[in-house]
């Protein structure tokens, strides 16, 4: 029995790679794919009951973030390497690799942020919008601020890879 929250009795059942982390209180609810080394932290919600979620490989879905969809939408669709910051809301929406959502940010639906694409905490992406690679966007509604730097760029994929050494300390036997 896994330490986050499911229901059993639901017809389709989460499938999460035995290298994923899935913090206790989490709640991870039917057509759920998680991938191998992603992460799922604490209070998170993926609640997948009208449209599939999908978390790819290494990404990390942070404390209280929700991802959901709409019914009759596009399923929430997360690629590899992504980063959702704190309390975060993904809403039919896709990121593509390595793309970065801040704490409290919004991403509702039809929206797609690129490879490398970066939204910045507390801004919300109204729908059918897209944040292309390397783009920085803020405010709400959110709007381009910029293109990154190669270095910035550099250091928004590293986060992902922090979270996969903390995630495999939480599953470690030996974590304190």
């Amino acid at each position: 029995m896994p330490d986050f929250d499911t229901f059993p009795h639901m017809a389709q059942q989460p499938r999460v790679s035995a290298t994923a982390f899935v913090a206790p209180g989490a709640v991870v609810v039917y057509d759920v794919e998680i991938a191998d080394n992603a992460s799922i932290w604490f209070g998170a919600v993926l609640r997948a009951d009208v449209q599939a979620i999908r978390v790819g490989r290494g990404s990390n879905i942070q404390d209280q973030s929700v991802l959901h969809a709409s019914t009759g939408g596009e399923p929430c669709i997360v690629g590899d390497g992504c980063t959702v910051g704190h309390a975060a809301v993904l809403h039919s929406c896709t990121l593509e690799d390595y793309a970065f959502v801040g704490f409290g940010a919004r991403v509702l639906d039809g929206c797609r942020i690129a490879t490398n694409g970066v939204l910045a905490a507390g801004a919300v992406l109204t729908p059918g919008k897209q944040i292309g690679s390397g783009e920085l966007w803020a405010g709400n509604p959110a709007r381009l601020l910029r293109t990154l730097t190669p270095a910035e760029s550099a250091a928004y994929r590293k986060i992902a890879g922090r979270y996969v050494a903390l995630a495999a300390s939480y599953r470690s036997p030996t974590h304190t």
